[in-house]
């Protein structure tokens, strides 16, 4: 049987560029998208250059979605390879602000739903079928920004972005990356935090460096390991980040 990977947020930017890389090597796709309209029109994007892509409905901000994933899945395909939590929010759209004594309450609630216990109850649902793999990959994507080690640096080229939120978010999804992997360091189950690079998607503005085409590698590479691959790090491509 074919693997299977279910990838969040895969109707626009790094995740639809992560599920075309993963279809394009054989790997059968699932998206997930919030917005079913624009996942359809993602599906029909995949179809025109010659892959077939599944779709579910998938809302951070709904409670019932890791059980609809999860029979869907299960209903189907019966086992799934490959979790890549993908979907992420920054409310603010700017990275390049100070906003710790003035961020509203609700505006952190809802960053750290979609960035962090969505991903949380998504996983945990999700692990039964995960176990079935013989080779499973969790993928969570974060961020350079959620690194603590590289905020507190002297002359640390991250200094500016200081956007509350969207960070803390993130250095907690690492904590969950470095707990799950631990808990399951005796299966073959692999689980990563993986930054793409400052990618020119919505969330990461026009004056980015790196091309929407080219922000799959970090993901596609952690959802691609071999037996022999690390699990409970940080990567950027195949650089390991500090923590």
């Amino acid at each position: 049987m074919e693997k299977l990977a279910f990838i969040t947020g895969a109707n626009r930017g790094i995740g639809f560029e992560t599920a075309k890389k993963l279809a394009q090597s054989g790997i059968k796709v699932i998206l997930g998208s919030r917005d079913l309209s624009k996942g359809e029109e993602a599906v029909q994007k995949l179809s025109n250059l010659g892959i077939d892509a599944d779709l579910v409905q998938y809302d951070a901000f709904d409670e019932d979605a890791p059980q609809k994933v999860y029979d869907y899945i299960l209903g189907k395909y019966k086992k799934l390879d490959i979790l890549i939590n993908n979907a992420g929010v920054l409310l603010t759209g700017n990275l390049f602000v100070a906003n710790s004594s003035t961020i509203p309450e609700k505006d952190l609630k809802d960053t750290f739903q979609t960035n962090f216990f969505s991903v949380i109850s998504l996983t945990q649902k999700l692990l039964p079928l995960i176990k079935k793999s013989s080779a499973g990959r969790i993928v969570n994507v974060s961020t350079i920004l959620s690194s603590l080690t590289l905020h507190s640096a002297k002359d640390s080229p991250i200094t500016p972005a200081k956007e509350l939120a969207y960070n803390a978010s993130k250095t907690a999804l690492n904590a969950f990356t470095v707990h799950l992997a631990n808990e399951l360091k005796d299966t073959n189950i692999k689980v990563n935090s993986g930054h793409p690079g400052w990618v020119k998607t919505e969330l990461g503005g026009p004056n980015a460096p790196v091309e929407v085409e080219d922000s799959y590698k970090t993901s596609f590479n952690l959802a691609t390991l071999g037996d022999d691959g690390p699990s409970g790090q940080l990567f950027h491509e195949n650089d390991t980040l500090p923590w």
